[in-house]
């Protein structure tokens, strides 16, 4: 054990019981926090527009504040982007997290004093309990990598403004940014392609003990690495890499494609990361899910998918919820947003502790026939599939095509890119539609009868989706495919990269 990992032990040794505490009692946590946004919240514009006082019940708060995406807090955040006070939260927020929205554009997503904990403390408590958990601190004595987005700011009459990502490597403490991989100039490159070669560069020689990023540009890290090292795998390039952190996707689509990379079986923490807030975080090795972050500054609530899209929809606190249901998540935050729709589903899997999967995006889903398939269902049924053909996934999207250009009834088109695809393609096929049948009852009903045909796969040429995505302008960062469209938008894209 290094000088670092000894010294900062008994503290993460803290931070792990701390989360044991909490995390048994998240219901009582969670009214805390509402009764602390509601003493906060009366102070500012908001507040007295919608009637809140510190004394506003759950009940009340429903009543007054409707669900919102951001085209309806659009207002407030123009306000305070001129340098109005006490707008949203008291006082002005320290940051703007920017980030791409499909409908309003550039969306600046505020980040308070109060708030800023919320977001650095979370990832920090996740890595220091997996330290506690699985006796691995070495990574501590290593180097580290957080392969993000630029961490150039700018100044929106005294708010820094920049992506989340960025925002994040200027809170990293002083004691970690000397492990910190890459430099300042090579983080801030704007062209992804350009910036990976640079950090391949600086780090190929370095004693890497931690990476983190979203799995298919560490993917492509990994990939150039190789090349320019002329070595078979990572774990030979790197022998101290000991844990890779990830977010925004769900893992397992990669898994095997990035294991085989590394040459070994990888101990991995994930992550639940978002501009609006830190949402969860995988607290044990032992068992699937993740924790929900229920005392740190947010207020959750939950909607039945079914629902979401009602003009008053079910509302639900935490201690409301139950296993196995698809809900839409709603934040209330000590950074100003208010009945705030971040646009993911998730299900819970257990109580006390709290724990969630990740099951997609409210408006990434297939229902042209009203299966309403979502992400959870393709990628679980995908999964099962290439594991028991042995193949390689590297990655995929679904669409429907409703009026198929050669006739016949219309199916779910998948778009699937592999990794040396040695497989019977109608066998595969034929077991993917099973699988689909198994996930989802109302796709199985259309298929029975005969109102779909059976699912079709579009094999696609190497580096399709890489190549898509810089199309696109969202190569690299935290940019990410969709699973799934309810429109031919990316299936019509794709079509000049299919392989058959």
């Amino acid at each position: 054990m290094g000088w670092k990992s000894f010294i900062i032990k008994p503290f993460a040794k803290y931070i792990a019981n701390d989360i044991k505490n909490w995390s048994s009692k998240a219901v009582d946590c969670q009214n805390n926090i509402f009764k602390e946004l509601m003493a906060a919240v009366e102070k500012t514009a908001f507040g007295k527009d919608h009637g809140l006082t510190a004394i506003t019940t759950y009940e009340e708060f429903k009543k007054k504040v409707p669900i919102r995406e951001y085209e309806q807090l659009k207002t407030y955040i123009e306000r305070i982007k001129k340098g109005e006070e006490n707008v949203l939260w008291p006082g002005k927020p320290k940051y703007f997290a920017k980030t791409s929205g499909t409908t309003s554009g550039i969306k600046y997503i505020p980040i308070t004093k109060e708030s800023v904990p919320n977001h650095f403390n979370t990832a920090r408590n996740a890595l220091f309990n997996y330290f506690i958990e699985t006796g691995n601190g070495k990574w501590l004595d290593k180097k580290v990598i957080f392969l993000s987005g630029s961490p150039e700011l700018e100044n929106i009459n005294g708010i820094l403004t920049g992506r989340l990502s960025g925002i994040s490597n200027h809170m990293v403490p002083n004691w970690l940014k000397k492990n910190q991989m890459p430099s300042y100039n090579t983080n801030c490159i704007d062209d992804w392609e350009e910036k990976v070669e640079k950090i391949v560069e600086e780090t190929l020689s370095e004693p890497m003990g931690l990476i983190s990023g979203i799995p298919p540009w560490v993917q492509m890290y990994y990939e150039r690495l190789i090349v320019r090292s002329g070595k078979s795998n990572i774990k030979d390039i790197f022998p101290d890499f000991s844990v890779f952190v990830y977010g925004g996707v769900n893992f397992e689509p990669y898994r095997s494609k990035l294991e085989s990379l590394v040459g070994k079986k990888m101990d991995s923490v994930e992550t639940y990361p978002a501009s609006e807030g830190f949402i969860a975080f995988q607290d044990t090795q032992k068992s699937n899910g993740l924790l929900l972050n229920s005392n740190s500054g947010i207020f959750f609530e939950f909607v039945p998918v079914d629902e979401v899209f009602e003009e008053n929809p079910t509302r639900l606190s935490l201690n409301e919820i139950e296993i196995g249901v698809n809900y839409a998540l709603i934040i209330n935050n000590n950074a100003g947003l208010w009945g705030y729709s971040i646009g993911d589903t998730v299900q819970f899997i257990s109580k006390f502790p709290h724990r969630l999967l990740v099951t997609g995006r409210i408006k990434h889903y297939i229902s042209a026939f009203g299966e309403h398939v979502i992400s959870k269902e393709v990628e679980e049924a995908i999964l099962k599939v290439v594991n028991s053909f042995g193949e390689h996934l590297v990655e995929f999207t679904v669409a429907p095509n409703i009026n198929p250009e050669e006739g016949g009834l219309p199916y779910h088109e998948w778009f699937i890119e592999f990794d040396n695809f040695h497989s019977d393609k109608a066998a595969f096929a034929k077991q993917l539609d099973a699988e689909m049948i198994l996930q989802n009852i109302y796709y199985q009903d259309l298929i029975v009868g005969n109102i779909l045909q059976p699912l079709k796969i579009r094999l696609m040429k190497q580096d399709t989706f890489r190549n898509y995505m810089k199309s696109q302008g969202k190569l690299g960062s935290q940019n990410k495919v969709p699973r799934l469209s309810n429109d031919r938008k990316i299936a019509d894209a794709l079509k000049e990269y299919i392989r058959e």
